[in-house]
């Protein structure tokens, strides 16, 4: 049984695209999972910044770097990554603000043992390092896919598909042949048939030779 696709749909892309369209909530859903009980579960904002940003792979894999590019501006994921890091130094100096060290959790006593936030500091502070690792991994994913060459596996099938020019390159000599011939079978005279230009010179080149 043949299997019909939409334009723009290859057979080869279904598999990866299906695949890619079912783990990519996962990934994302499980990613803010770690970032958010990372300080009472394992894990950690760079873990479930990593898995977020693992998302760009599977968009990648599915439908290209021109599309991955288009839903992930790197111009956002750039500017947000210095947001990030800001608001994690401002947490840091809070610190010294109120008269402790750099980066000194100075909200331990907020919150129940067991609950999200009981680590104090700790919890915000991880929750900037997922968000900074997240835009900053997702950063260098775009510009390393860049490198590679966009979509070059469509560009490359697209050359395939295109129709070969079965034409024989013609040799500098034959040029006064395939003018003669043409003379002959079209009935025009030898003034109208010689060459000009550049086919003149090659001719020229090829009687030296």
């Amino acid at each position: 049984m043949k299997m019909h696709f939409k334009d723009g749909i290859h057979e080869k892309n279904i598999i990866v695209r299906c695949a890619a369209d079912r783990l990519l909530p996962f990934a994302l859903t499980f990613g803010i999972y770690i970032i958010i009980y990372g300080t009472i579960s394992p894990g950690g904002g760079f873990q479930g910044g990593v898995t977020v940003a693992s998302a760009i792979l599977f968009l990648y894999l599915a439908y290209g770097y021109n599309e991955t590019a288009l839903e992930v501006n790197p111009e956002v994921l750039r500017i947000n990554e210095a947001i990030g890091a800001s608001i994690y130094v401002i947490l840091g100096l809070a610190g010294i603000l109120t008269g402790m060290n750099f980066c000194r959790n100075w909200l331990y006593d907020i919150g129940a043992v067991g609950d999200v936030i009981s680590a104090g500091t700790v919890t915000f502070m991880g929750y900037t390092v997922g968000y900074k690792v997240l835009t900053g991994v997702g950063f260098l994913l775009i510009l390393m896919l860049g490198l590679l060459g966009p979509d070059s596996a469509d560009v490359k099938k697209d050359k395939d598909m295109a129709p070969a020019d079965t034409a024989e390159p013609v040799k500098p000599g034959e040029h006064a042949h395939l003018i003669t011939d043409e003379k002959v079978q079209t009935g025009t005279s030898a003034v109208d048939a010689a060459p000009t230009g550049a086919a003149a010179a090659v001719i020229n080149e090829g009687k030296e030779d």
